[in-house]
């Protein structure tokens, strides 16, 4: 049975490597040249092989010594993290985040704001999920999520709380090819209805995410980037958030519409969470930061 090794050990190999010498690794340990030769001695008893080859005046690292360095490192800086992950729940940070964001979220502010949450709580394990909003409402009554992005109703039951995050423009886009971009001027309600619509499935239809649905001919998708690519084919018309659009409309192979009413809406984006959780330092720091970062675009910001 091999004795127990000790991260001790693994720092003590560490510092000779990186110092060069014994001697100047005990120098660097504040330790005694002695001591640090008894603990290479331990870790090499222990390990049953030869680290150092002492055969000349500098002892140098064998190749087995090379490969026991390296998992020394990973060791030693794993230990390191659980520590300082241990320091922190202990300061009362979550021991783990999980974030779910609807489809409608603008990807670049959520991106730079989850860097910078990267950045500030390195040692935060973090999930982010994608789902629709009746998916983020399950998360959270489940208590697989701690905060959800999503365009809440207020509906369900009291048992969740929200805020607004923002809002997020919907305007009616259509391929160049499709019959609906060459009509002249504003588009009737019966105009629209003789078209395929193309809907992102969000739900229930009678909320207010399903806002701007014409006709009966719909046909609904579960993605978004599906939806667009319908759209983009010519399958139909449908609404779109203006930052999931712009470039192609840029480019010309989006068109937009103009209908008599409702030629454009808006939906709030709530932050929600279980009432019995409140979001946790993390939590509250990474909504604070995408505010931020969503504003900044908004505003045509250089922070954006």
């Amino acid at each position: 049975m091999l004795d127990p090794l000790t991260l001790d050990q693994m720092r003590v190999l560490i510092a000779i490597a990186e110092a060069g010498s014994f001697s100047a690794a005990a120098r660097r340990l504040q330790r005694v040249q002695s001591a640090v030769s008894q603990a290479v001695q331990a870790l090499e008893t222990t390990l049953r092989l030869p680290l150092f080859d002492r055969s000349s005046k500098v002892p140098c690292l064998t190749e087995a010594g090379q490969a026991v360095l390296e998992e020394a490192r990973r060791v030693v800086g794993g230990a390191e993290a659980l520590r300082a992950r241990a320091e922190a729940i202990r300061g009362g940070l979550e021991p783990e985040l999980t974030i779910v964001a609807h489809q409608f979220l603008p990807t670049g502010p959520g991106m730079r704001s989850l860097r910078a949450l990267s950045a500030a709580f390195p040692s935060l394990p973090v999930t982010l999920l994608s789902e629709g909003s009746a998916d983020a409402e399950r998360h959270l009554r489940d208590r697989t999520a701690d905060v959800a992005i999503y365009p809440h109703t207020g509906s369900s039951a009291g048992d969740l709380e929200a805020e607004v995050l923002t809002e997020i423009e919907m305007i009616p886009v259509v391929a160049p090819a499709h019959a609906l971009a060459a009509h002249p001027g504003t588009l009737s309600r019966r105009d629209l209805s003789g078209h395929v619509q193309l809907l992102l499935a969000d739900g229930d239809d009678t909320s207010t995410r399903a806002r701007g649905i014409v006709g009966d001919r719909l046909w609904r998708f579960a993605n978004i980037h599906a939806q667009r690519g319908f759209i983009l084919e010519g399958f139909g018309w449908g609404y779109l958030p203006t930052h999931f659009t712009s470039e192609f409309l840029d480019n010309g192979k989006l068109r937009r519409l103009h209908p008599r009413q409702e030629g454009s809406f808006k939906l709030e984006l709530h932050v929600v969470h279980a009432r019995s959780r409140p979001p946790g330092p993390a939590a509250q720091w990474a909504i604070t930061q995408l505010r931020t970062f969503l504003d900044a675009e908004a505003t045509g910001s250089p922070e954006a």
